[in-house]
């Protein structure tokens, strides 16, 4: 127990300033919340997602595939099912999942399938695995609102994959690839985008 009778001034500013850490650690915890996204490569999308204000943390890993504890050579060899995918876990008050979703669709190209530039193969493909329901509908929503940007300038149609991560594994890469764009910043980032940004929503 902590006696305040016999805190100074500056002890109670203390004991105030890790009260006030606790109480922002636990609301930011409390609105956390996570997002799996595939673009291709997962090097140059990790960066991408982890530069953005308000996301906490983020790793690479497989999923969507059927072989348990996937390998980065098996899942490259296309036998496993599995995507290149990034967990993105942010505080949903500082960065909206809508936000992340701008990110994902013009960071690359989600109309060409199970390819992104040269990176060939089903585990390029092109992928959102929801958490919520909520996400479900919001993602949903922004695969038709970037459709119609894309039409509108002649590009085909979307061929991303939109489904609920229930009963999927997020299997963790290695370690190398962990934040590597970090570890080696002039490495390979292929992203090829398809040059439309997604519509700005006009408040009323």
């Amino acid at each position: 127990m902590i006696d305040l009778h016999g805190a100074t001034g500056r002890s109670l500013r203390n004991l105030s300033q890790v009260g006030k850490v606790s109480w922002e650690w636990q609301t930011t915890v409390m609105s956390s919340e996570k997002a799996y996204f595939a673009t291709g490569c997962f090097w140059g999308a990790e960066r991408r997602f982890w530069q953005l204000p308000g996301v906490l943390d983020t790793s690479v890993g497989y999923m969507g595939g059927d072989a348990p504890s996937p390998t980065y050579e098996l899942v490259c060899k296309g036998t496993t099912g599995h995507a290149e995918i990034v967990e993105v876990i942010f505080d949903s008050t500082k960065v909206s999942y809508q936000e992340l979703l701008r990110e994902f669709w013009t960071m690359h190209d989600p109309t060409t399938l199970n390819r992104q530039g040269n990176d060939i193969g089903s585990q390029y493909r092109s992928v959102i695995f929801t958490t919520t329901q909520e996400q479900l509908s919001i993602a949903q929503e922004s695969a038709s609102i970037y459709q119609g940007a894309l039409t509108a300038v002649g590009c085909g149609p979307i061929t991303t994959n939109i489904r609920p991560a229930e009963g999927m594994t997020y299997w963790l890469a290695e370690e190398y690839h962990q934040k590597y764009l970090k570890k080696n910043p002039l490495g390979y980032d292929c992203h090829s985008s398809t040059g439309v940004p997604y519509p700005i929503e006009v408040p009323a």
